[in-house]
């Protein structure tokens, strides 16, 4: 099969690139622009294209199918020649779709924690050597790509994502994978852009729900009220299981989880994580892993890239860096560093910086979020709202949203720098919450922090 992406310089796009790459089908594409690390991933297996930019001529009959990135634009010109030539065009969980329609397929939703979740299924049975295909939304310790695509395995694994699917297909990505078996972990109104209202964005969990095949398997989070309407409330047939926080402990900065086998010490923390954990172990029990065995292999899950990803330690300072940015990412994050570090000062530092959390309207989403900080930031980049073309937020309307009177703030990204820097870290937890970089905050130097003490 020979494959085009439009748009392929994208963390997902690339990432399935190489994996039909792999596959034995021949993969071109095109983007206007490709950074690492796919920008050297392409490279390596030759998928990178010469030069940058759309090229109508790449677009012929001989090419069997075209992968549309969200990337893209509906204008994009070589889009518009092959809808000229009447090619197959697909967006990615379309696709995606069409590779798994003959295997049972395991969808992880929900507002947040659906990428650990996946990893943590994912770990658990990469330490069992039960061989899956897969699409994860992160870099995973031992596993070469976030997408694996093969014709043998009888599984596939994906992270179910409620944003559009392209620029021609507004549909969510998750609506599109007709689970066999599915979970539900958490729902708090995201992506305001695209679900002006929060009735609207529960609304596409329902139809998730609703999209499961018959006699399907929904795992979901009874703990989450929002979430256990809308499963319990679904008249699809399909099986339904719920999980909740287990039982456990934190001695000495090591949480414990309560087993039938004894104590365990897992090397993640926090509830929204022991959640994660119940969640996962029910999925992989249905893909015939005992508890026994998910125990075994659970205890040296050390999270997914980005997520509570401790990047720096020692006797008196741990550095977190998390993906944090909406509302209730960001109040369990913070709630979960300062539960496991209760004797040290947590130090919290949020970059605003998606569509959302820079809309002045949805800022009171995130009154308390930051509230068990003992130090609480905010940071947003003036160049970041002009960018998604929105109304500037003042200082005193972030203020007023946390409501939080000490609450530090900056939009300049060198005067954030020497905030950071000038800190005495000793006995201290610091979170760095963003989707982004703080304006080009350089990481390794944060990490060189730690030594001073």
């Amino acid at each position: 099969m020979n494959i085009h992406f439009i748009a392929i310089g994208g963390s997902a796009m690339h990432n399935l690139a190489i994996a039909l790459y792999q596959k034995g089908y021949q993969v071109s594409g095109s983007d206007d622009t490709i950074h690492n690390p796919s920008k050297s991933r392409l490279e390596k297996r030759g998928l990178l294209p010469k030069e940058f930019g759309w090229f109508p001529e790449k677009i012929s009959t001989e090419l069997d199918v075209i992968i549309l990135g969200m990337h893209a634009k509906k204008d994009n010109p070589e889009l518009l020649k092959a809808q000229e030539l009447g090619l197959k065009i697909y967006s990615y969980p379309e696709f995606l779709y069409e590779q798994s329609k003959n295997k049972t397929r395991v969808v992880i939703g929900g507002s947040h924690g659906k990428t650990t979740i996946t990893s943590m299924i994912l770990h658990v049975l990469n330490y069992h050597e039960k061989e899956v295909d897969y699409m994860v939304g992160a870099q995973l310790e031992g596993f070469e790509t976030m997408v694996h695509l093969t014709e043998e395995n009888d599984f596939i694994v994906l992270e179910g994502d409620e944003y559009l699917s392209s620029p021609i297909d507004m549909r969510p990505k998750f609506h599109l994978y007709k689970p066999n078996i599915a979970l539900l972990s958490g729902i708090a109104w995201d992506h305001i852009n695209v679900f002006p209202t929060f009735e609207n964005y529960t609304d596409q969990f329902r139809i998730f729900t609703d999209s499961m095949i018959n006699g399907g398997s929904m795992v979901y989070n009874e703990e989450d009220q929002v979430v256990k309407e809308v499963v319990t409330s679904s008249v699809n047939h399909i099986k339904k299981y719920p999980y909740q926080t287990p039982n456990h402990f934190i001695e000495n900065g090591i949480t414990y989880l309560e087993t039938p086998e004894g104590d365990l010490p897992l090397e993640i923390f926090g509830k929204h994580n022991l959640q994660n954990l119940a969640g996962a172990k029910w999925i992989c029990q249905h893909m015939g892993i005992d508890e026994d065995d998910f125990y075994e292999a659970i205890a040296n899950f050390s999270g997914a890239s980005k997520r509570l990803e401790k990047i720096a330690e020692n006797e008196s300072t741990v550095v977190f860096k998390d993906f944090a940015h909406s509302p209730s990412k960001v109040e369990a994050t913070t709630n979960a560093v300062k539960n496991q570090y209760a004797k040290r000062t947590v130090l919290a530092c949020l970059e605003l910086h998606t569509y959302s959390s820079l809309n002045a309207e949805f800022l009171a989403e995130y009154k308390g979020a930051l509230d068990t900080a003992d130090k609480a930031v905010v940071f947003y980049s003036p160049y970041a709202v002009e960018i998604k073309q929105l109304e500037e937020v003042t200082e005193a309307q972030i203020v007023k949203a946390f409501d939080r009177e000490d609450l530090i703030f900056y939009t300049n990204p060198q005067e954030f720098k020497e905030f950071l820097f000038k800190q005495n870290l000793a006995n201290t937890a610091l979170l760095l919450m963003s989707s982004g970089n703080y304006g080009g905050l350089d990481f390794e130097e944060v990490k060189n922090l730690v030594s001073v003490f």
